[in-house]
């Protein structure tokens, strides 16, 4: 089988060679940073890591796993993300399960934990308290978690907090816990399905009262769906992606559930989908928020929003 996929091939294949025709067919098929990708496949299935694979091309790959290559790589090449392919995908130096169920963590979306850390020590930093470096007496949310990878980061970063992860889909919820179990803090992390319509509640009855509320809501317009590229528009959750016609329609709520349950003082940051700040500004008005503040990506695009409640 190995042979016949690989044309006239008829002796035993290199690590190099495999590499090569990989990349060769995911160009073909002008699949984005295709090298990339034939590497990270090429790692699933040796179940090596990037020093080991350059360090050793003249490794024979047996034909078993040049099969299993060359089916992934025909994959990719038909449109498949390369994380759903492999299970996994790497933020904030850590390692986070991912499925058809869930977005995939994106590298901008580490700005929303930037921004959090910084919020919460200038806030303790103004109140004159020694900074809380391991999030003793925090209660933080996480609405939408998706892949909980804003939760499990925050958690990870501050060990004494105490987190809600919420979100409108199980399935969504039953991955992030996984990795929750993966890195050891299941115990600390509350998994709840909700959505913007509902109170978050810390016992089942009382509403629970937050330090941080972080998002990183769907905010993709519904009529630029056909500009996205196929990898998201065919596999990835649609719920998680579009924000309404226009991409911005769930800020209100999700601000107007931050109003609700964050503490004086507490701090919301959310990430912003592309052009939607005019519209989301607004929103955290002088009666409710001070200290509004917005964050560009390194491509200098406005990506998170911040304020903090007012009492």
């Amino acid at each position: 089988m190995s042979n016949a996929l690989h044309g006239d091939l008829r002796i035993p294949m290199e690590i190099r060679g495999a590499l090569r025709t990989g990349i060769s067919r995911l160009r073909e098929k002008q699949v984005a940073s295709y090298t990339l990708a034939a590497e990270l496949l090429l790692l699933h299935v040796l179940r090596r890591d990037r020093a080991w694979l350059y360090a050793h091309p003249e490794e024979p790959i047996s034909s078993q796993e040049l099969d299993a290559y060359l089916s992934l790589i025909g994959r990719r090449a038909d449109g498949e993300p390369t994380q759903h392919l492999t299970g996994k995908q790497e933020f904030w130096s850590l390692e986070f399960e991912v499925t058809p169920d869930v977005l995939i963590p994106r590298p901008e979306t580490e700005h929303v934990i930037e921004v959090a850390l910084d919020r919460l020590a200038l806030r303790e930093l103004r109140a004159g308290r020694a900074q809380k470096t391991n999030g003793e007496g925090f209660f933080i949310a996480d609405i939408g978690t998706g892949s909980g990878c804003l939760a499990i980061a925050l958690a990870k970063e501050l060990p004494a907090a105490t987190v809600y992860a919420t979100d409108i889909s199980p399935a969504a919820l039953a991955v992030a816990r996984r990795s929750a179990v993966r890195h050891g803090i299941e115990k600390r992390i509350h998994f709840v399905e909700s959505d913007l319509s509902r109170p978050l509640t810390a016992d089942g009855a009382r509403e629970a009262a937050f330090d941080l509320i972080v998002s990183n809501p769907p905010y993709i317009p519904r009529r630029d769906a056909n500009t996205l590229a196929r990898e998201v528009r065919d596999h990835e959750p649609a719920i998680a992606l579009y924000g309404g016609e226009e991409g911005y329609e769930l800020y209100s709520g999700l601000i107007g559930l931050a109003e609700r349950h964050l503490r004086p003082g507490g701090i919301f940051v959310a990430e912003l989908g592309h052009d939607s700040l005019p519209a989301v500004q607004p929103l955290l008005d002088a009666r409710h928020w001070k200290a509004v503040g917005v964050s560009n990506d390194l491509a200098g695009i406005s990506r998170v929003i911040a304020a903090e409640r007012l009492p």
